[in-house]
């Protein structure tokens, strides 16, 4: 069997017969991968001019719904995506963090659209006054850049490691061209057959590359992104492409880094720390047979626990059945290939002279229901390296397979600067109970990480793991780890947008950005904002409030009221050496009174609740005898998707609400939040 590229919009298969690609378990050949022939200039283009165009005509909020889509389209069909995930040599387990990990990416990103507005552009921080008269000010875009997002994925997750990135680039309103490591290629294949069926996506939105990414990079523009997933000495290669150099291409890379963790000097053999620590350190050993780019390749212990650490490791590990992970007793399969079974053995055997196995065996295993010769098997290798800081190999070789080097420290500075010679990881751990010493730990390793776990028994039971990155975090390291950065919430897809500053009047930034500008030119209405419907309000729809007086009589009623009896809003108080000159209204008071004057309140309207306030401020001593009013202004409109058939069409409302005293004068502000009826 031939695996197809998806390319210009059809499945096409490669000219030749190809690269031959095998079962992890059997060594038995499953399929061919090729791109000869193909033409990686129109790939690029179709694209840039398809997908791009197709994709930043959509909101953020449109894109995030079609990711909650693709995720529930995928999830009814995960069956189909395990049965070939075994052939990778991945158990269950494995192939549940590969398949239903890459699909609940989908669904985390999806649910980021609410942190952006119904626009396919939004804003980037604060805006900047840039006048005394306010009438010249600046603020920053971000909009979606017109290229192509290209991604080469590593062999260890063929699925997540496609979706957790093509998720970002989408929200963000960019496409991708995804090239999958050949060797496991054919399950990325059954995804995207799967994902093209489902019509969800746009035309162009979603290009795939089995085989060769061939002179693919020669191509790319300014406009495109490149992001790589594997070895250090790969994305350097990558990296220095003359074009990507040219054309200033970004670039972001997440290169397999010596991650670490450590054993708290406050954990002893009978705290619940160490068995927590014993548990954690299996997991990265032999989940996917130990090939995760965030796997625990050195294990950091004091030096008087050295022994009795390596002991129960040994027979911790002695605990995990091998073999095909079609077989139910099977806890960890076959690496991916006979030849990174090789490659993991000569990485050993480098830093057998200057380390020693202390559990494991290089040349045996034994296995359930499988040839240990035909397959990819591997024992869990446990090293020991007695002089960490004279033995620099332990701190270079990484061995990408269920290979890890334990090692002693004297002290917590020691641990540290041994975490540190990774020269950059994408995480690091430390177990230990001692918030003091996790405090030290982590403020002097973060330098070097792109990623802190901090375990203990208060949160180990809900604990993601060492191994494990979250959507909503960042996922890269500094150094050695490639110095690149994926998902990230929100961070994450600023990567396939470009920032611009926007200078002008407060009003001309408010039509741009769609979101009241200070300062800006209200809209006038002789129907009052909370008489309109949702999609009947416009960003500016503004009313200016009547005055009201506040009274001493107002001060000491909510006082009695809300239990407040503050020093400062009792008129019998002497005020000498206070920051007040006589009884000064409460903030909470104005804030009511301001709600007071704004709100509609004698008949139904669409408003069904007062959803919340955000960045309320009080800016000025409010004294009996003054007179305020308001300046309440629409400010920003943000759709909410029905729960259900049942729930009412709605979305939120956000309000400016200036409060001001009878010299004009600001004496607060703050943002309200409504929620407010669709008409349908």
């Amino acid at each position: 069997m031939k695996l197809e590229n998806y390319i210009l919009g059809k499945w096409i298969t490669g000219d030749g017969e190809g690269q031959p690609l095998y079962d992890a378990v059997t060594g038995e050949t499953i399929a061919y991968a090729t791109t000869k022939g193909l033409d990686f200039a129109s790939i690029l283009q179709y694209g840039r001019q398809v997908g791009n165009t197709a994709l930043r005509k959509l909101s953020f909020h449109e894109r995030g719904r079609m990711l909650k889509a693709l995720a529930l389209y995928l999830l009814e069909r995960k069956e189909k995506f395990y049965q070939v995930s075994y052939h990778t040599g991945a158990t269950k387990a494995d192939s549940w963090i590969d398949i239903e990990g890459g699909i609940g990416n989908l669904f985390a990103n999806a649910s980021l659209r609410r942190k952006f507005p119904d626009l396919p552009y939004c804003t980037d921080g604060d805006p900047v006054g840039l006048s005394k008269g306010g009438t010249f000010m600046g603020h920053h875009l971000l909009v979606p850049k017109e290229g192509v997002a290209v991604h080469i994925n590593a062999y260890n997750f063929p699925v997540w490691g496609m979706l957790e990135k093509c998720a970002v680039n989408w929200l963000a309103g960019v496409p991708a061209v995804v090239k999958p490591a050949s060797i496991t290629s054919y399950l990325t294949e059954a995804v995207v057959k799967e994902i093209i069926a489902s019509n969800i996506l746009p035309e162009g939105a979603l290009q795939l590359i089995c085989g060769s990414a061939g002179d693919m990079l020669d191509h790319v523009t300014a406009q495109d992104v490149v992001t790589f997933t594997g070895s250090k000495s790969t994305g350097l290669l990558l990296k220095s492409n003359k074009r990507i150099l040219e054309e200033a291409v970004p670039f972001n890379m997440e290169a397999d880094s010596l991650n670490a963790i450590v054993l708290g000097s406050d954990v002893r053999p009978d705290t619940p720390e160490w068995d927590i620590f014993l548990k954690e350190v299996r997991k990265e050993m032999t989940v996917k047979a130990g090939q995760k780019c965030t796997a625990i390749r050195r294990i950091l212990v004091p030096e008087h626990l050295l022994e009795d650490a390596y002991i129960a490791l040994g027979k911790s590990l002695s605990q995990t059945t091998i073999g095909n992970p079609l077989n139910e007793k099977v806890r960890m399969g076959a690496l991916a290939g006979r030849d990174q079974r090789e490659e993991v053995k000569q990485n050993v055997q480098k830093l057998l002279a200057s380390s020693q196995i202390v559990y494991g065996s290089l040349d045996s295993v034994e296995v359930i229901d499988a040839d240990a010769a035909k397959g990819a098997f591997l024992s869990p290798l446990l090293l020991m390296s007695e002089h960490p800081f004279q033995n620099e190999v332990v701190h270079e070789i990484e061995c990408f397979g269920p290979v890890s080097t334990i090692m002693p420290y004297k002290n917590l500075n020691d641990a540290i600067a041994l975490a540190k010679k990774g020269k950059g990881s994408l995480c690091c751990s430390i177990v230990t109970a001692s918030d003091k010493i996790a405090t030290e730990f982590v403020v002097g390793a973060a330098t070097h990480h792109g990623r802190i776990l901090v375990l203990n028994q208060e949160c180990a039971k809900e604990s993601t793991g060492h191994g494990s990155p979250l959507p909503m975090l960042i996922h890269g390291g500094p150094g050695r780890a490639g110095g690149g950065e994926e998902m990230g919430g929100v961070r994450g897809v600023k990567h396939y947008m470009q920032r611009v500053a926007v200078q002008g009047s407060p009003t001309t930034i408010t039509a741009i950005t769609q979101q009241y500008q200070p300062a800006a030119k209200g809209i006038q209405s002789p129907v009052h904002p909370f008489k309109k419907y949702f999609e009947d309000l416009e960003v500016g729809d503004q009313i200016i409030t009547a005055k009201r007086t506040i009274t001493s009589e107002d001060i000491d009623a909510f006082a009695d009221l809300s239990g407040d009896h503050f020093y400062a809003h009792m008129e019998d108080t002497d005020f000498s050496g206070t920051m007040f000159e006589r009884q000064v209204a409460h903030g909470y008071f104005i804030m009511s009174a301001a709600a007071g004057l704004f709100v509609d309140s004698y008949e139904k309207n669409p408003v069904l609740l007062n959803y919340g306030i955000d960045e309320l401020r009080f800016t000025k001593p409010v004294y009996a005898g003054a007179e305020m009013y308001v300046r309440f202004t629409c400010k920003e409109k943000l759709p909410q998707d029905p729960k259900d058939e049942n729930d009412i069409p709605k979305g939120i409302v956000k309000w400016l609400v200036e409060m001001f005293d009878e010299t004009n004068e600001h004496i607060g502000v703050a943002t309200i939040l409504t929620m407010v009826k669709r008409k349908s």
